[in-house]
């Protein structure tokens, strides 16, 4: 991370940030090519949820030195790429293209965790026209509350129960331009930096989950991706 972003974390989050130094656990430029064209081979550790959720077919692609990601027309879910890390705190930052309508999600993910649906934690997720900071695991993914909201549950508690569980910060970035997105979760803490600028923070007691295991790129529709470094601050 460069030493002016450093800086904006500090002068702005600066009581929420942990003293150690971050450490790098992982980074990929995306600076390669498939060993099959046609096939989706991602490499670098990371992996897609292509072979089920869009039958097999090709929705990441690397191309120019950047991971395009595309939703294909046979898939039922969203694009969903995994890669392994582990901390408690840490930061992750990406180069992200978007076009109008289109949006990208940052999961941190716990799948040994029963408790919630497929380990789900906190997300961040951004368009150009927002960035919304979420808890997932005492919020939307909780296993109980997921299961009231697919029996079509409408009491009032439970609505206002989720709307404490996520936030959304306005944007208003220029489509088809690379934007840089840096994001912390520290504690019960998530922050966000876009293009060098604090965006939001966000705290839930979901985001204190003391083992993310995990990080996800989730794709609705299509997104350009490059540069993803991970540190670990605790």
């Amino acid at each position: 991370m460069s030493r002016l972003l450093h800086a904006a974390f500090l002068l702005t989050f600066g009581s929420h940030l942990c003293a150690a130094e971050p450490v790098l656990l992982f980074s990929d430029d995306f600076a390669r090519d498939e060993a099959t064209a046609g096939k989706e081979d991602i490499g670098n550790g990371w992996t897609s949820n292509s072979a089920w959720r869009a039958k097999g077919h090709q929705q990441v692609d690397l191309k120019d030195g950047v991971m395009q990601v595309t939703k294909h027309a046979e898939a039922d879910h969203g694009v969903a790429i995994f890669h392994d890390v582990a901390f408690q705190d840490g930061r992750v930052s990406l180069k992200f293209k978007l076009a109008p309508g289109d949006d990208l999600g940052l999961d941190f993910v716990d799948r040994e965790l029963k408790t919630v649906h497929a380990g789900h934690l906190c997300m961040a997720r951004v368009t150009l026209k927002g960035i919304t900071l979420m808890d997932s695991k005492t919020g939307g993914m909780d296993n109980k509350i997921r299961e009231r909201r697919e029996k079509g549950d409408k009491f009032p508690e439970l609505a206002a129960l989720l709307k404490t569980k996520t936030q959304t910060f306005k944007l208003d970035l220029k489509p088809e331009d690379w934007h840089t997105m840096v994001i912390t979760v520290e504690a019960s803490r998530m922050s966000a930096v876009i293009d060098g600028q604090p965006a939001g923070s966000f705290q839930s007691e979901g985001i204190a989950h003391p083992t993310k295991r995990m990080i996800t790129l989730a794709v609705n529709k299509s997104a350009q991706v490059d540069d993803v470094k991970v540190w670990k601050l605790k």
